[in-house]
């Protein structure tokens, strides 16, 4: 067991350096409390190597990884979308933090999850557990993961305290749609399928038309409303500038 959880760890971690998942990491890390992000991460990852493990080591299955690919691809398109639009909240809802911190963590849980499957990560564990102890493959592979995505957090908290918000919104935004661009194409790619790609290239292209749409509708509506607290700030102000002039002697 201790031989399959070194071999699994050491694998892992250094099939993850640079991976489109520790990017991933780093891009929720610019907007979001690290541990809830790390927390999300960890959920996933202990969730697709038990799949891995069991695939491997038990089942000796191999799984549809184009159509989850796709399915990923179209997931981060619309994770972009949502950066780009941002988030709203209310007085009450910013003073609920754990409302801000569930949602994060099911997107993030999600994501990491989609991502992972069919991945290099994942397709070294199911190699691993075929001829290792499958519980020293699964955790070695699962710590190996963790660590490599907690190095590209601390990098992402780094850059996130040096840069405005919205740059980092845009930034974000930028490298989920890189993501979906190639999570698209590797599934695109293995599928080797005309109506599988005619279906996710109109997939696609619907959720960019609603979602820009979306995003163009919200921009116009919070200009308005900039405007009219604007407006009811310098009507306020004036109203005080004359209570003062006519204040009684």
């Amino acid at each position: 067991m201790l031989t399959a959880l070194l071999i699994s760890f050491g694998v892992v971690f250094v099939a993850e350096l640079g991976d489109k998942s520790q990017l991933m990491a780093m891009t929720y890390a610019l907007r979001y409390r690290w541990w809830v992000v790390l927390a999300g991460i960890t959920i996933a990852t202990t969730a697709v190597h038990a799949v891995s493990v069991v695939v491997g080591h038990f089942l000796g299955l191999s799984i549809p990884t184009d159509l989850i690919s796709i399915v990923g691809g179209l997931a981060m398109l619309v994770f972009a979308i949502w950066t780009i639009r941002g988030d709203e909240l209310d007085a009450d809802e910013q003073n609920k933090a754990s409302r801000t911190s569930t949602s994060v963590l099911l997107a993030v849980m999600s994501s990491f999850f989609l991502a992972e499957l069919g991945d290099k990560t994942m397709l070294a564990t199911i190699t691993l557990s075929t001829d290792h102890n499958w519980l020293g493959v699964w955790i070695g592979s699962t710590v190996g993961m963790v660590l490599a995505d907690a190095l590209a957090i601390a990098v992402g908290m780094a850059l996130g305290k040096k840069l405005p918000e919205r740059t980092i919104a845009l930034g974000a935004a930028a490298l989920f749609l890189a993501f979906a661009a190639w999570l698209l194409t590797e599934g695109i790619t293995a599928a080797q399928s005309t109506p599988v790609t005619v279906g996710a290239l109109v997939a696609a292209a619907v959720i960019a038309a609603v979602g820009t749409r979306v995003v163009v509708i919200t921009a116009r509506r919070r200009r308005r409303e900039a405007a009219r607290r604007a407006e009811d700030q310098r009507a306020a102000a004036g109203r005080t500038l004359s209570d003062d002039r006519v204040s009684p002697a």
